[in-house]
């Protein structure tokens, strides 16, 4: 690992100030179960990290069924997946925080840093999908709002300017909605991820969501509008079957075969959907 400057500022306006200072070499430091791999192996060699770590306004959730939920970007995923209001009203991101690495990882890890990480498999990412949640970025110019949806570009690319940082996820409250995360990887949960899925359904309307079977992780626009109303039977599944398998693009690598993440794709989709009431198993 080369030497760099490490900063820890007090508050946004400094970060921003001091990622500002050298745009091109600074890196942003929010947990850094990423970040200081990347610096061990040399594949990231910044000369100025920026850690958020203790900035207060950026370690707090908060819920209403009238504002929604808003979770800070220092939030550990560990505070996430037992946070009462995660646990009753957006299960399947309480679900999805709770299995995203092991409970050392799960401390200091968050998931503004998971999100910004931009990784095909990261699992917070497909909930966030479903849950139509939107990044609060600030930076030099101002604040603004990156939908979920624009926010992913490519592999481990963002919407965000270099000079910007990720405030915190609002994401909506919708009453009586019915979510769910599945998972599956080579060896165990905590794992990174082969394939992961995530639904929600509430009144009439389904969105899903998958990871690491494409660049970014992607929703699935057919398959929700041919579940859009329906009670799905056997005849319905093999549609949508098909879908998945023509909205998706895997590929081989160390964790996997082409063959088995479209496999797995299907099978973990047919879960969410049965653990949301659209079908039976």
């Amino acid at each position: 690992m080369n030497s760099f400057e490490y900063c820890k500022p007090k508050s946004v306006k400094e970060a921003i100030q001091l990622l500002a200072e050298k745009p091109a070499t600074s890196h942003l430091l929010n947990g850094g179960t990423d970040l200081v791999i990347r610096m061990r192996q040399q594949i990231t060699e910044p000369e100025r990290v920026v850690d958020i770590g203790g900035i207060e306004e950026l370690k707090k959730i908060s819920f209403s069924k009238e504002e929604g939920l808003f979770i800070g970007a220092c939030v550990s995923l560990a505070d996430m997946a037992h946070h009462p209001a995660l646990v009753e009203h957006y299960q399947c991101l309480a679900d999805a925080a709770e299995m995203v690495g092991s409970g050392q990882i799960r401390n200091v890890a968050t998931m503004a840093g998971n999100l910004c990480n931009a990784s095909p498999l990261a699992d917070t990412a497909t909930p966030a999908l479903v849950l139509e949640a939107v990044m609060i970025a600030e930076g030099e110019t101002g604040t603004r709002e990156i939908p979920i949806k624009e926010f992913f570009k490519n592999v481990r690319v963002t919407a965000l300017e270099k000079t910007e940082i990720v405030k915190g996820i609002y994401i909506p409250y919708h009453e009586k909605a019915v979510g769910s995360f599945q998972k599956g990887s080579r060896r165990k949960e905590v794992d990174l991820s082969t394939v992961c899925v995530s639904a929600l359904r509430y009144g009439e309307k389904v969105n899903v969501a998958i990871g690491a079977v494409a660049p970014t992780p992607i929703r699935l626009p057919k398959v929700e509008a041919y579940l859009k109303g329906k009670k799905v039977t056997s005849s319905h599944m093999e549609e949508i079957m098909k879908l998945v398998e023509e909205a998706i693009a895997p590929i081989d690598d160390v964790r996997s075969t082409k063959e088995f993440r479209i496999h797995l794709a299907k099978t973990l989709v047919q879960r969410c959907l049965v653990q949301i009431g659209l079908a039976e198993v």
